[in-house]
């Protein structure tokens, strides 16, 4: 860390504390060359992919996004807002975990799909209806009849 003053590298720590919410922490140092103090805040830097749209533009990931998509899906469902909110951390790490740069907007909707699949499935139609974006009530059912197969393999 360079001082503000005199642009010395090195520099002690004097007091480190987190912030309200964890995720912050505010460092008081001193200058071991000038003795001036100041200080510096850190936080993790979570590198989220740029999303790749449909049409090609690129947009920067955005969390709010899948959660108003779960809740959509999820409205009047018995499905409470701390498990949408956890399904979303679970995508959001998966997405850290993969390490890409970019990500086809498809990729996050599959995830998407995959996760409300296992936490409600009239959810799951919901969100698949409108993300697959069918066009007549054939391709819906073939949709609802891959479900129901699947549903009978579980038991």
């Amino acid at each position: 860390m360079r001082c503000p003053f005199c642009n010395h590298i090195e520099d002690k720590v004097i007091d480190s504390r987190l912030s309200q919410d964890g995720d912050v922490t505010r460092r008081r140092r001193e200058c071991l060359k000038c003795s001036k103090r100041f200080t510096t805040y850190e936080r993790v830097e979570e590198a989220m992919p740029l999303i790749i749209k449909k049409d090609g533009r690129r947009e920067l990931f955005d969390r709010k996004k899948i959660l108003n998509g779960i809740l959509r899906a999820c409205e009047k469902r018995p499905v409470s807002i701390e498990i949408m909110e956890q399904t979303v951390d679970k995508i959001e790490r998966g997405l850290l975990e993969a390490g890409e740069r970019e990500m086809s907007s498809s990729i996050v909707g599959e995830r998407v799909m995959e996760e409300l699949k296992n936490l409600d499935e009239v959810a799951y139609v919901r969100f698949a209806s409108v993300y697959r974006e069918f066009r007549d009530i054939t391709e819906f059912m073939t949709e609802l009849k891959g479900l129901l197969d699947t549903s009978k393999k579980k038991k």
